[in-house]
């Protein structure tokens, strides 16, 4: 009583009753997974992974082919994030691809890229607690600690006055290994022997340069220092520079020129840089010639310089040195000072180097992936009057049209026109764009296709420096921007830069297509995708690219700036300007990883 009662043929087919529970419970945990996947955040998780892992993927290059043909057209509408552990990631100076490499001079800490389709198709993330970076002059004496929680350098060099954690911040004191009681009183020694004052010299290279404090500190003197050092057991250095606001980037003397013209800088320093530059056939000190100017001056702090131990490598640099004729200025305690002669008429000499001029076909300039030669450049090779003492002082340097601008055809003519257009388009930016050019928000400057520099001379008001790229396949225009009084590089958009994530507050670009395509065939070397995906990374959270191109090419862009997670507004061009140019800003969303 009270029971149910159930047929005979549905209380005997126990199979019936496995498969009718199997039916069910298939039902309920698909409900479940639904549920899960569409109202929970593991949704998105393993949506966002299971993208990941297929942008990424090198093991299918047509794969990658197909992705990059979905976002240009608009149809992939974001590129994903890559994982957390590549916050820092440089994809031409990869620790662990590179160490793979000959340590013969160097040659594993120099650029190595991987080709295109073994390049991750991702957006760099923020280190967890990224912060917008303390800005500029803060940004010279302190940093925020999480935008780079590295603590090997204060740890080890704090005793030094490099740098030191103090709370929330990377304290900078300013000092470095051969002058701990800091730069300014360094600077200051120099002063006695060098016309650091008064405007003669301008352009300077520090090598293997620390957290950068001696270019930091120099500008207060009106010199412009490009620093540089190698990714290594010191791996964040040049990412402590770029992030205090001083002028940076990755580089290696190892086996090939460095990316300068010849004859670019008026000061060139080693402050325990530890460049063995007679090894090789004093092969080190002659790139350094290359780059000096004729009536430059070197500095070299620290070893072999009157070091204990290491009188023959001492003696062998003197050597060198009287070999090229160069002038000894002074030295002091473990610091030598030497002026670099006008002209080449100190060679043929009889050295124990075997020092000799390099043949007159030589191009001295040539210095984009350019093996070092053991050779002496002509200063006769490159026409013109750049040595230190004759081109003009600064400021009047930045506006006089070098003589290596009157080479080129009309030149004297273009260089003026490029100057007053650049004036121009500067003043629009600021007041009908409202860019924030001109106050503390930004600082770090790249022109991705700088010509003769006009825009970083439009911008020397500004509370700003600028990286000026020469694109190693356009005519080198790099030595007239260091004429100038400015500082840049050459390089190929089709590779990777070297320089840290989040390093530049604002990028400029125009005639996009010029650096992705071969100039020759007018066949595209590269893709848009991969070009933007680069300044993503290069770009901070919340920092601005200004693109400048006809109407089908900024479309083209602001397609891709969608997926990149940039917000983006199209403009029309200043009303003095001819052509069909259009302008796009775009902002860097800050986004983080969830």
């Amino acid at each position: 009583m009270g029971h149910l009662s159930l047929p005979s043929s549905k209380r005997n087919n126990p199979r019936q009753w496995r498969l009718l529970d199997l039916i069910s419970a298939a039902f309920f945990a698909a409900v479940l997974l639904f549920f899960l996947l569409v109202f929970t955040p593991l949704g998105d998780s393993l949506a966002a992974s299971g993208r990941q892992a297929l942008l990424r993927s090198s093991s299918d290059p047509r794969q990658r082919g197909r992705l990059v043909a979905l976002v240009e057209s608009g149809h992939q509408q974001t590129v994903e994030s890559c994982p957390a552990d590549a916050v820092d990631h440089m994809p031409c100076e990869d620790p662990r691809r590179n160490s793979q490499l000959s340590r013969e001079m160097n040659f594993y800490r120099e650029r190595h890229c991987p080709p295109p389709e073994e390049t991750p198709l991702c957006l760099i993330p923020p280190p967890t607690g990224y912060r917008v970076p303390v800005q500029w002059p803060e940004s010279l004496n302190k940093i925020w600690h999480s935008n780079m929680p590295h603590n090997k350098i204060a740890d080890r060099k704090g005793h030094q006055g490099w740098m030191k954690a103090e709370g929330p911040y990377f304290i900078f004191p300013g000092g470095g290994t051969m002058f701990p009681d800091g730069a300014i009183q360094y600077i200051e020694k120099l002063k006695q022997y060098i016309p650091i004052a008064g405007g003669v010299l301008r352009t300077a290279l520090d090598m293997g340069c620390g957290v950068a404090s001696f270019g930091g500190y120099l500008l207060a003197e009106e010199i412009l220092t490009l620093s540089f050092a190698p990714r290594d057991s010191h791996k964040s250095q040049i990412q402590f520079a770029l992030e205090r606001g001083i002028p940076a980037f990755v580089a290696m003397l190892g086996t090939r020129r460095l990316p300068f013209p010849a004859f670019s800088f008026d000061l060139v320093h080693c402050s325990r840089c530890l460049i063995p530059f007679t090894a090789y056939n004093a092969t080190y000190f002659i790139e350094v010639d290359r780059l000096l100017r004729p009536g430059g001056y070197i500095v070299i702090s620290g070893p072999p310089v009157q070091w204990p131990k290491q009188d023959k490598e001492w003696a062998d640099l003197q050597s060198v040195a009287r070999a090229l004729c160069y002038e000894l200025i002074a030295v002091d305690g473990n610091t030598v000072i030497w002026k670099k002669p006008n002209g080449d008429a100190c060679l043929p000499n009889q050295n124990e180097f075997g020092l000799a001029l390099c043949d007159e076909s030589d191009d001295p300039s040539n210095a984009w992936y350019f093996k070092l030669k053991k050779c002496v450049s002509r200063t006769s090779s490159i026409k013109g009057e750049y040595g230190v003492g004759i081109v003009p002082k600064w400021p009047e340097r930045l506006t006089k049209a070098p003589s290596r601008a009157k080479l080129m055809k009309n030149g004297m003519d273009v260089f003026d026109a490029d100057t007053r257009r650049w004036a121009r388009r500067v003043a629009y930016y600021k007041n009908s764009l409202e860019l924030k050019l001109g106050t503390p928000a930004i600082r770090n400057v790249m022109d991705m296709n700088a010509f003769f520099g006009g825009f970083a001379a439009a911008l020397l008001s500004d509370p700003v420096w600028v990286m000026n790229v020469v694109p190693a396949r356009k005519r080198s225009t790099l030595d007239i921007i260091y004429d100038r009084g400015l500082i840049g590089v050459y390089h190929d958009w089709c590779e990777p830069f070297s320089t840290y994530p989040r390093t530049y507050d604002l990028i400029h670009l125009s005639a996009v297509e010029s650096l992705i395509k071969d100039p020759g065939s007018g066949k595209s070397r590269c893709n848009l995708v991969d070009l933007m995906v680069e300044i993503d990374r290069m770009l901070r959270p919340e920092g601005t690219v200004v693109v400048r191109d006809s109407p089908e090419v900024v479309d083209k862009i602001a397609r891709v700036a969608n997926a990149v997670r940039w917000t983006a507004t199209i403009h029309e061009k200043e009303p003095e300007s001819h052509g069909r140019e259009k302008i796009l800003v775009a902002t860097k969303s800050f986004w983080k990883l969830s």
